[in-house]
């Protein structure tokens, strides 16, 4: 339901209903900072007590009890120009639209126009390679604004990443670091498996493997015993993936253990949580969201990160 198919009882009904929430409010605010008889000097104790804690007659600071004025005019203003009184539509004429005709809402027509503006920029970056654009200043500005709308909440502003959320800036690549493979996990997303093996390990299998996994990064933590006795565990469970050299297998992606680069933290106990239980980390699709030549553009920017 919209504006133009709504009866006229909700009309009425919506806007008696807002506007007395308004009017409710402002009144509150006057009737609970209005003094009373008998009530306790400004910074006065109310003699009220609990638990040790004594009451004071402190009343709001001004600047604060404007502040709700305020925002009680900003929703008054709002109103007035915009959608939000039943079937007025405010005096700059904004709507949604309807399921019936969404092409005539205000947020498709905006769409549009940027597209028209910004199709052109991206359809020219189109046609050059990744590495190429990878040294454009005006690419890679254009690719950090998609990076920081579409990548930032996971991959953090600065791309450093976080647990669970790959680092793409140190030049370690789960999946590979191609121009033609960073632009497939960008389009296609991935979708990785680590199978737990605390069934097939027990306890102490996982605390041996655990520890040769540790010996492989060239951690001074390892404990050489429990990673003699891991070393033929990790050859006979984990070796198909990661590698007998612990390397990785990028087209599996199964991450290089010699890096000391940890997705999901580096302590002996995340480590062997990830032994036991496995993980299941998935990097959605954005080829639909974005489009073959935005996501171009951001692949240029991402595959840029580890060669700054």
């Amino acid at each position: 339901m919209n504006e133009h198919d709504m009866s006229t009882f909700w009309h009425w009904w919506v806007v008696v209903l807002t506007l007395a929430n308004i009017a409710g409010i402002y009144w509150l605010i006057l009737w609970t900072s209005k003094k009373r008889p008998g009530e306790a000097a400004e910074g006065a104790e109310t003699g009220h007590s609990w638990d040790g804690l004594t009451e004071y007659n402190n009343p709001l600071p001004r600047w604060w009890l404007w502040m709700f004025y305020i925002t009680i005019l900003f929703a008054l203003v709002y109103l007035v120009l915009y959608p939000g009184l039943g079937r007025y539509a405010g005096i700059l004429g904004w709507h949604s639209g309807n399921e019936l005709n969404l092409a005539d809402s205000q947020y498709i027509r905006e769409q549009q126009r940027a597209e028209e503006r910004y199709q052109p920029i991206f359809a020219a970056m189109a046609d050059r390679d990744i590495s190429s654009l990878a040294r454009d200043f005006d690419a890679l500005t254009t690719g950090r604004r998609l990076y920081l709308n579409y990548c930032a909440t996971c991959h953090g502003s600065d791309a450093r990443g976080a647990s669970g959320f790959p680092n793409l800036a140190n030049g370690i690549w789960q999946w590979g670091g191609s121009a033609e493979e960073i632009r497939h996990s960008i389009v296609h997303g991935r979708q990785a498996a680590m199978p737990g093996l605390a069934a097939a390990l027990g306890d102490e299998g996982v605390e041996q493997v655990a520890h040769y996994v540790l010996q492989l990064s060239g951690r001074d933590d390892a404990n050489s015993a429990l990673a003699s006795e891991g070393e033929s565990k990790y050859n006979m469970f984990c070796s198909g993936c990661h590698g007998a050299e612990g390397k990785g297998m990028a087209m599996l992606g199964a991450p290089d253990l010699t890096a000391n680069t940890w997705l999901y933290g580096g302590s002996l106990g995340a480590i062997k949580k990830t032994i036991a239980e496995g993980r299941a980390g998935v990097m959605p699709a954005f080829g639909e969201l974005l489009g073959e030549e935005r996501a171009h553009v951001l692949s240029a920017y991402v595959y840029s990160l580890d060669r700054q």
